[in-house]
């Protein structure tokens, strides 16, 4: 054989055997890359289908995720209704959860969210002690008072109650944790680097999807 024989038939082989580890790296499987919620979860998308990412604030593989979570959110599929809920495993886990909610009352979520991940994570900020968060917050051109009263408001106290029940209710046992349609939950441990855990997500996407046809 010479040697532009041999050269384009090892091309060819190395060409194979990339094609095959692709086709493999695409077929996700039940219990290493995603678990079946052992109780399904009502959703309220409105017929699209809902992913959930649970998060905390002080989780530094959610810090890593996010940017991730945001990239993915430009090119969302239009069937899909994406929303954050931050999780309680912990009493320390509640001030993140408060956090969220008061941002969300306000309506300052979508400039300050990931803000106050890099005030913990990258300037090491502890914004679980009050007063630490509350100065913080104002240097963030944010009203005082404004944001004690909505964190300290009834309306926050129960939602962040709801993210305690909806912790356990999910079985989440860490996060982050992306639920798909109410059944299907990947995390960043199950998923490998934070990019599988995106490209689990969206074979989960896809699973529903050929789901719902079938019916």
């Amino acid at each position: 054989m010479s040697s532009l024989r041999l050269l384009a038939a090892v091309l060819f082989l190395v060409g194979i055997s990339v094609t095959g580890i692709s086709a493999a790296r695409a077929e996700i499987v039940e219990g290493t890359d995603y678990t079946i919620l052992p109780q399904p979860r009502p959703t309220d998308s409105d017929g699209k289908i809902e992913v959930i990412e649970f998060f905390w604030y002080g989780c530094p593989h959610c810090y890593e995720l996010h940017p991730r979570i945001k990239a993915w959110l430009k090119r969302k599929p239009k069937d899909v209704n994406f929303r954050y809920v931050p999780a309680i495993f912990r009493a320390n886990w509640i001030p993140g959860a408060k956090t969220f909610y008061a941002l969300e009352a306000l309506g300052e979520t979508d400039r300050l969210h990931d803000k106050v991940y890099e005030a913990i994570h990258r300037d090491k900020i502890d914004l679980t002690k009050d007063e630490v968060l509350f100065d913080w917050m104002a240097k963030q051109g944010i009203d005082r008072k404004k944001f004690i009263d909505a964190y300290n408001s009834f309306s926050v106290q129960n939602q962040a109650s709801r993210s305690t029940h909806m912790s356990k209710d999910y079985s989440l046992t860490g996060v982050p944790a992306i639920v798909v349609d109410g059944r299907y939950l990947t995390s960043g441990k199950m998923g490998g680097t934070p990019d599988d855990t995106i490209r689990t997500m969206d074979e989960l996407i896809e699973k529903v999807r050929k789901e719902r046809v079938k019916k």
